[in-house]
């Protein structure tokens, strides 16, 4: 299967001003710099759908998707750890990046995506653990694929899950993506119209939503830079859709 349109419709920095919708949303985050534009008109088939740039940081805001004529969402989340941005900047991020993935009940898989040419980023990890201790479902995606050769890629991969395995019980989905070469997609899309087809059936995603680290006694906090407390704290809504 694949998508038949791909349209942007609106940005904002209030995940209550987000579509008043009852559709599945599949957002993408990473660290800036990652590729997440690219990957995001690469599925779109539009390489002017989301807005890419050579300087890290350029998405600011909630940026939604209209897939399929308005059946499913995708949505551009700013990105994390860019240390160039003040302190003020890093907090009113992690803001709304904190809200939308616990306050939007819409949301059906976050994609952490990760550039497969690094060592696994404290970062990174500690992002993953945060979702997993509140019960975000989600999966991870290797961006940038084509800057290694095969075999190496597939190693790198490898000793990610290694470092992953030593505090999960169980891993989430992985996808390995090159915007470049195009690779990825279809796997992406096939995973992506799975969950959408379940939903339609009424029967309850085959995501992991009780994905957890294993040892919860020793669980950091998420950098305040990252995840800043709110005076205000989003409620807890139920994700999945089908209730």
């Amino acid at each position: 299967m694949d998508i038949k349109n791909a349209k942007y419709e609106i940005s904002n920095a209030d995940f209550r001003k987000c579509p008043d919708t009852d559709v599945p949303e599949y957002a993408f985050i990473g660290r800036s710099n990652v590729g997440k534009s690219s990957l995001i008109n690469m599925i779109g088939k539009n390489k002017n759908l989301a807005k890419t740039s050579q300087k890290p940081g350029k998405t600011l805001l909630i940026n939604h998707f209209k897939m399929d004529n308005g059946q499913w969402y995708m949505v551009d989340l700013p990105g994390y750890g860019y240390a160039a941005r003040g302190k003020d900047q890093r907090n009113e991020f992690g803001r709304i990046i904190k809200e939308y993935i616990l306050g939007r009940k819409q949301l059906t898989c976050l994609f952490v995506l990760i550039d497969i040419r690094h060592e696994p980023q404290k970062i990174d990890l500690e992002f993953l653990r945060w979702l997993g201790e509140n019960q975000v479902p989600f999966a991870i995606v290797f961006t940038k694929a084509d800057k290694l050769g095969p075999n190496a890629g597939k190693k790198k991969v490898e000793d990610y899950k290694k470092v992953l395995k030593k505090e999960w019980e169980e891993l989430p989905p992985i996808f390995i993506t090159s915007s470049e070469k195009k690779s990825g997609r279809q796997e992406l899309l096939d995973y992506i119209f799975s969950i959408n087809k379940e939903i339609a059936k009424g029967e309850k995603p085959d995501i992991e939503e009780e994905l957890k680290p294993e040892d919860e006694e020793s669980k950091p906090e998420i950098e305040e830079d990252l995840m800043p407390e709110t005076e205000e704290k989003p409620k807890q809504e139920n994700k999945d859709l089908l209730n």
